[in-house]
């Protein structure tokens, strides 16, 4: 897709401001942003940025939560990282930032799915790191999922579906079902994708290597929205 260079300008200034993050390298930040429907040839879009990414901020969220959960054993610190690195989580800081226009796109895509707002949370991830090193990676995580990071308590690793079902019998006198949308993968690497239903309400889907993994990752996707769509309607608030 072919945009004037004023306004690819433009495009990554307003990026910049909103990550709070200047490039000295402004060709890799377009391609942060430049999904492969977009994209002259795959190498020109962000797929090798996202996978960089990825593991970043796996070291950045494992290295967190072995500083802050000193307490914790391994396997609930696993829990606390699967959902702070999670598809969904990774869209929901995309919003956070506001970049969902900045994405560039071929002209078919009418809307942009959160697996491409997640990839782009994990591009620019890549980009801060290869732009500004791993501190700068690291500052920049931080930032960009404080919100997330503040929700991540120990106490409730292995609880969201007693959370979820504390909420939904109190306030609508209904109990949560898990629904499996989708299993991918071998039988040695299966990957479980399930999302909870209170009623005639589906909320957004979790995925996990088990399916126990995936419940929980559902029902604290359940619960953040209970709870978000409380405060949106607490005049108090």
């Amino acid at each position: 897709m072919r945009i004037s260079s004023s306004l690819i300008d433009d495009l990554l200034s307003a990026c910049e401001a909103r990550i709070s993050y200047q490039f000295r390298d402004r060709v890799l930040l377009r391609r942060c942003l430049t999904h492969s429907s977009s994209a002259e040839t795959r190498l020109d879009s962000n797929e090798r940025l996202e996978f960089l990414g990825d593991s970043v901020l796996g070291v950045v969220i494992c290295e967190y939560l072995f500083q802050n959960f000193p307490e914790q054993r391994e396997g609930q610190m696993t829990q606390m990282k699967s959902w702070l690195v999670s598809r969904q989580t990774c869209a929901r800081v995309a919003r956070l930032l506001n970049v969902e226009d900045l994405i560039l796109v071929g002209r078919g895509l009418q809307s942009i799915p959160d697996s491409i707002l997640s990839a782009v949370v994990e591009s620019l991830i890549a980009g801060v790191y290869l732009d500004g090193g791993f501190e700068a990676a690291r500052q920049f995580i931080y930032k960009a999922f404080q919100e997330e990071l503040a929700l991540c308590r120990p106490e409730d690793a292995e609880n969201y579906k007693s959370q979820l079902q504390e909420i939904t019998q109190r306030d609508m006198g209904k109990t949560p079902e898990y629904i499996v949308l989708e299993e991918t993968g071998p039988d040695h690497a299966r990957e479980f994708f399930i999302a909870a239903r209170v009623g005639d309400t589906t909320f957004e889907s979790g995925r996990g290597r088990t399916k126990k993994e995936a419940e929980q990752q559902a029902a604290r996707n359940a619960v953040i929205s209970l709870q978000s769509h409380v405060t949106e309607s607490d005049p108090t608030s």
